[in-house]
């Protein structure tokens, strides 16, 4: 088992900064790689970014691409999201989200992927 914990959420003006953290504990050897996904009520939860656990390979989506930085910890289990040169449209419930499954980081984008989710950190973006 492994349980994510995310913090760091919070209300800002469009244009600036903020940094979201997911630390994880339990069997984080198992983890190969982890993910931050967001989601606005009433829609789909959406893809933001993913870094293999072991590597550090990354992949975005595109509507945060040159804006926001994944990264990892791997002596503290921890994963950060660097969010900057944020917009109303990044206001969302952000989680994060740990596989266990050794697989291309093109896969990474799917939510059915993961196996273990944190219960989400809110990020509200004024304008």
């Amino acid at each position: 088992q492994v349980q994510l914990v995310e913090s760091g959420g919070g209300l800002v003006q469009a244009g600036d900064s903020l940094r979201v953290s997911c630390a994880a504990s339990g069997r984080t050897s198992s983890m190969y790689a982890m993910a931050w996904f967001r989601q606005v009520s009433g829609k789909e939860r959406e893809f933001v970014a993913a870094v293999r656990w072991s590597g550090g390979s990354t992949i975005y989506a595109d509507s945060v691409k040159g804006r926001f930085t994944i990264s990892r910890d791997k002596a503290m289990s921890t994963m950060y999201l660097q969010m900057n040169s944020l917009k109303p449209e990044d206001t969302a419930v952000y989680s994060c989200a740990a596989d266990t499954l050794y697989r291309s980081i093109t896969y990474y984008g799917r939510p059915s992927q993961y196996d273990y989710w944190g219960q989400g950190t809110q990020v509200t973006i004024s304008s």
